[in-house]
């Protein structure tokens, strides 16, 4: 006699329906969100150099974003653990967005303590917009996780680029509000989080990570009806475990930090303009982002192990070619710093997508926030080492280091793929 499986009961929603949904959602508001995060990257420096009238604490915000965005990775973590994604975004976002209003009331006041708590509270917002990412996997089938943390990755570029383009309006704006020029862009960063955070509020439904949950519930009862079936489970190539996931984001992002902040520098002091350097750092960015698509399906076709590999090859290649690149070629360092954001595509994506497969759905929203903070203390780290090695070395030397170390990947996957 041959058991049947117990039928997934009407109350609970179609998974793959919910997850089309949910991913319009999500692309939704990662699109304002990113328009959100690139006020602080743009204009926090200048804000801060403004009001103290010197340079020597403008590196400051930078490190305050980082600060905010690791505390806000473990609460947005947290929340979503306890109560669903839904909650968990929301409220970083809406802590984005009052950490925007925050900078704006510090600027009309020329307040500078408050102006640095204020982009301390603004840096949940960067948490949480690299936090939703991992919604986009909760719902999807194992073969497809790697794309839909793309499409969510993906869509953040958009606003990312609107982002700074507003900056002229939007400092137009502020000005007939009578709030100072440069915090005009906050103005926009703060309705833009407010926004996203709104999106989500009204319309993540279901929740991905509760009707995760719940289908999971179904197949162990599944499971427990039908032993010979739970024989013939998918075990997906993720299952090499949380530390390789970990470690490949963690040290992409390190390495991409320190070589890209000191760049600008090294074009600067070789007597390229801030045009110059800064369209170099817009086709890193670029890098970054826009080839999510490409690297979620390859992710998907050919494993996680292989481009996680992958990333630190053309990690090691940027390196290479950033150092050895003449200090007046900005096509190369072009080059050097496309491949440089190619390489942490790779690794950020095989990373979520190894997290996703790995950690049990009853721990995966802290246990992903948690991530998140060491991958910000990484960024933190490489940004702050880099001017001190460049200072004692040289940037070339950063480069060869930092291309060098991301070789440390290889053996991370060999080594869990033969424990596989």
């Amino acid at each position: 006699m041959t058991s049947t499986a117990p039928a997934v009961p009407a109350s609970i929603p179609d998974a793959a329906q919910a997850q089309t949904r949910i991913l319009r959602v999500l692309v939704a508001s990662q699109i304002l969100s990113g328009a959100g995060l690139a006020a602080g990257v743009t204009v926090g420096a200048l804000l801060a150099q403004d009001m103290l009238g010197s340079t020597s604490l403008a590196g400051l915000p930078s490190a305050l974003f980082t600060g905010g965005s690791a505390l806000a990775a473990i609460t947005v973590g947290r929340i979503s653990q306890a109560r669903s994604r839904r909650p968990g975004l929301a409220t970083g976002y809406l802590t984005g967005a009052i950490g925007s209003a925050g900078v704006i009331t510090a600027a009309v006041l020329d307040n500078p303590v408050l102006l640095f708590i204020a982009l301390f509270v603004y840096g949940a917002g960067t948490a949480t917009n690299l936090q939703a990412r991992y919604a986009g996997a909760d719902l999807a089938a194992p073969g497809h996780r790697a794309r839909a943390v793309s499409t969510v990755l993906v869509a953040t570029t958009l606003g990312g680029v609107a982002g700074p383009n507003l900056a002229a309006p939007a400092g137009t704006l502020a000005e007939h509000l009578g709030i100072p020029h440069l915090a005009g862009l906050f103005v926009i960063s703060g309705a833009a989080y407010a926004l996203a955070a709104l999106v989500l509020a009204l319309w993540l439904r279901p929740d991905p990570l509760l009707l995760a949950r719940d289908i999971a519930q179904v197949k162990e009862a599944d499971a427990a009806a039908n032993p010979a079936a739970a024989d013939d489970a998918d075990t997906s190539e993720g299952r090499g475990g949380v530390v390789l996931g970990a470690l490949v984001m963690i040290l992409t992002q390190l390495v991409m930090v320190a070589i890209m902040t000191m760049t600008p520098v090294h074009m600067h002091d070789h007597g390229h303009s801030t045009a110059a350097s800064g369209l170099v750092i817009g086709i890193h960015i670029g890098a970054m982002y826009l080839p999510s698509p490409l690297t979620g399906w390859l992710v998907d076709r050919y494993g996680r192990m292989k481009i996680a590999a992958a990333s630190g090859i053309t990690l090691l290649a940027a390196g290479i070619l950033a150092a050895a690149a003449p200090g007046d070629s900005v096509a190369l360092l072009a080059l050097a710093l496309a491949l440089l954001g190619l390489g942490w595509n790779f690794g950020l994506v095989s990373g979520t997508a190894i997290i996703t497969d790995t950690v049990p759905l009853a721990t995966r929203a802290k246990t992903q926030g948690l991530v998140d903070v060491s991958i910000a203390i990484a960024g933190a780290t490489g940004g702050m080492a880099s001017g001190i090695m460049v200072a004692a070395t040289s940037y070339p030397a950063l480069a060869l280091t930092g291309g060098a170390l991301s070789l440390a990947l290889l053996p991370a996957v060999a080594a869990t793929a033969y424990r596989r």
